[in-house]
């Protein structure tokens, strides 16, 4: 039977499966296109800003996200109680989770995203890798076979050579990656690396990889339609990491010239191509510093936090791309009507101690805004008087610049962190200001390891 999500539909109702700022960043794309949106929302959340932007609500239970957010029956049950078409599923919680998409479909209802099966291929590390490398995408050296044993990752790490980062291939957002410099270490972290796999992702199979020096993280945003129409709407560069977790990105990267780039953004299309990826989606890849050589990382099956650099650089709304290809429409335009102008920039806005990376929940007392100004941009879970829940992701919100340069787009966003006041939580604002003052970030010229070196590796 053909699936649901083969014919062209009109898409009326969304019901957005998350919550604070990409909930309401769906609510605003939804408003322009005269969609009508659904709220689901936990305890915690009843008097979010999200909640009440959106057109319906429905109440799914508890703070704890395993019995609200994670639920999948529960807010498929509320799309068809308010007669959603489509479930948004945001980033993060279930949004590349293979069997909630399946869920939709035999429901009846449009999930924005990717299809089941290639949310599943991409979820493993390593079969990403061996279909990339199908398509000729060019993988970090490594090893792609289970790892049966310690002493099998031993013999592996011998031939490989150190050093190495042992990886969970269902892993994602840093969990279940260690660097291993020697054997000694190899053979002290394997066991509790699996069993760390296992309790996250249900899954422990781990496998190696190379340890890139002067590590840079660059990916591409790609979209492609069931037409086959596939296009690349440019890089971002997303160096600036602590814990592996990405805190500022930027568009362009500061890093590549122009054949690196048309050859980075010609890759991750063909890699797209090879798996027949539907809708918006992001190819990540590790630059070796030394080398010059890049490497493909893993597939994110989904809306990025940092898709605003790509808004902003190509005056495109990805969220409405998503929508519109979910319902079965060819690509709003193709490759050679993308373009890009200027430089953007976004920072991550944490509810963290900067100096433990530790949560700082508690109510915001003060949100003070700086005076309006072309070219910035703020995407808030909260306003004034919220209350930041120890129970989800710290991140508040994405404080967002565009320019017509590099350095007029790091002067706006010092700028926007000096204006800015939050008080009643402990932010992260100072540490960003920083990295914006930093000698080796202003020259573009940084790594992976530039935070940790900044805040002496917490």
């Amino acid at each position: 039977m053909a699936s649901p999500n083969h014919h062209e539909r009109t898409i009326r109702k969304i019901l957005i499966a998350n919550r604070g700022e990409i909930a309401r960043r769906v609510i605003r794309t939804c408003r322009q296109m005269n969609i009508n949106t659904v709220a689901v929302y936990s305890d915690a959340d009843a008097d979010a800003p999200f909640v009440r932007e959106a057109d319906e609500t429905v109440h799914i239970g508890p703070a704890q996200a395993k019995s609200s957010y994670l639920d999948m029956d529960k807010i498929i049950e509320a799309a068809l109680a308010t007669g959603a078409d489509a479930i948004h599923p945001g980033y993060g919680f279930l949004s590349e989770n293979a069997t909630f998409a399946e869920k939709c479909e035999q429901s009846g209802i449009i999930f924005i995203g990717p299809r089941a099966e290639t949310i599943r291929l991409m979820g493993s590390k390593i079969e990403a890798r061996k279909h990339m490398q199908q398509a000729g995408v060019p993988v970090v050296p490594g090893w792609d076979g289970h790892l049966e044993s310690v002493e099998h990752a031993l013999s592996v790490a011998e031939d490989l050579g150190y050093p190495l980062m042992l990886k969970a291939s269902a892993g994602g957002g840093g969990i279940g990656m260690q660097r291993v410099e020697n054997a000694e270490q190899l053979k002290k972290i394997f066991a509790s690396t699996m069993q760390r796999a296992q309790s996250f992702f249900g899954d422990s199979t781990v496998f190696l990889e190379k340890w890139i020096e002067q590590p840079r993280h660059i990916e591409v945003q790609i979209a492609c339609d069931r037409h086959g129409n596939v296009v690349h709407l440019f890089e971002r560069e997303c160096s600036v990491q602590r814990r592996n977790q990405k805190v500022i990105e930027e568009s362009p990267s500061p890093f590549l010239d122009e054949t690196q780039r048309k050859d980075l953004c010609e890759t991750a299309v063909r890699g797209a191509r090879q798996i027949g990826y539907e809708n918006v989606g992001t190819m990540e890849f590790i630059f070796d510093g030394n080398s010059q050589n890049f490497y493909f990382l893993e597939m994110n099956t989904r809306l990025q936090v940092e898709h605003p650099v790509t808004e902003e650089i190509t005056g495109l709304d990805l969220v409405e791309w998503q929508i519109r290809v979910a319902g079965g429409e060819p690509l709003p335009l193709s490759q050679n009507e993308v373009s890009k102008s200027g430089h953007a920039i976004e920072c991550r806005l944490y509810a963290e101690d900067p100096r433990t990376f530790m949560p700082s929940p508690g109510t915001i007392t003060t949100l003070t805004f700086p005076a309006q100004q072309e070219g910035v941009r703020f995407d808030l879970a909260v306003e004034e008087g919220s209350r930041v829940s120890p129970f989800y992701d710290p991140m508040i919100g994405k404080l967002i610049v565009h320019g017509r340069d590099r350095m007029q787009a790091i002067a706006k966003m010092e700028q926007v962190i000096a204006e800015l006041q939050v008080k009643g939580i402990t932010t992260n604002l100072e540490l960003l200001a920083q990295v914006m003052q930093n000698h080796d970030f202003r020259r573009g010229e940084y790594s992976t390891q530039l935070l940790d070196r900044m805040t002496g590796g917490i």
